[in-house]
């Protein structure tokens, strides 16, 4: 099954084998591809390659690690990764989709989504805020841009 990132699209978990666990609105289920390879594909079937759009991002944040990624245009559908992209315990999510985070403990963040579903992702309460907060500023700035 191929799966392509949408506005329905929570958050995409690796699991093991390879394989991705999707969350949706309602749903959750596996996907026999990496998370990554979800992120590229989905940026092929939106028009880009993952690459041209993670050289974009880096551009306009000045930033080098952890690049949010607009998947989709014109609904500015951007997910951001919880580690090096590459790295098998890299999940992605979606920033607007995200209502708030809570520290979980020191190496665990819990995060409810606008459907008020709840994921804890191993990684760290500081590092998810400076993601969110990474992925909102590319998103503010490309809204501006399209005001132009």
């Amino acid at each position: 099954m191929k799966y392509e990132i949408s506005n329905g699209t929570l958050a995409i978990v690796p699991n093991e084998d390879d394989n991705s666990l999707i969350y949706e609105d309602n749903e959750r289920f596996i996907v026999e591809e990496t998370p990554f390879k979800i992120m590229e594909e989905s940026c092929k079937y939106f028009g880009s390659t993952y690459k041209g759009r993670k050289d974009s991002a880096k551009e306009i944040l000045g930033a080098e690690y952890k690049i949010p990624v607009v998947i989709e245009d014109s609904t500015n559908l951007i997910i951001f990764p919880t580690t090096s992209p590459q790295a098998e315990d890299c999940a992605w999510i979606c920033l607007n989709r995200v209502k708030n985070i809570s520290k979980v403990d020191s190496f665990n963040t819990k995060i409810v989504f606008d459907n008020d579903r709840e994921l804890i992702v191993p990684c760290s309460y500081r590092s998810i805020e400076n993601q969110l907060s990474r992925a909102s500023r590319l998103d503010v700035i490309l809204r501006k841009r399209k005001k132009l």
